[in-house]
């Protein structure tokens, strides 16, 4: 019966953590690729300035997309350390 629900917590936490960060990798891959995709066929977007100033919103969405991406760290580290690592104390 041990073995039983350990194997069972196991692959909970292997299906819980492969979700999430499958989920955060592929909202990154979307941002990466719509930013690419623009440039690729629409670069003009990214040549209008904002606010009458020096920035473009190619700079923005690129800078978005920097800290967005440390964002998702983050949450991906606080799911991990709250969550995660008592599911994975539970299996020892």
């Amino acid at each position: 019966m041990v073995s039983s629900n350990f194997s069972h917590n196991f692959k909970r936490l292997i299906i819980i953590n492969n979700l999430v960060s499958y989920t955060l990798s592929s909202v990154i891959l979307l941002l990466y690729f719509t930013f690419i995709l623009i440039i690729g066929f629409y670069p003009q977007l990214f040549q209008i300035y904002l606010f009458n100033n020096s920035i473009t919103i190619g700079i923005a969405f690129g800078l978005f997309i920097i800290i967005f991406s440390i964002f998702l760290t983050l949450i991906y580290v606080l799911i991990s350390n709250v969550y995660l690592d008592k599911l994975k104390d539970q299996n020892e």
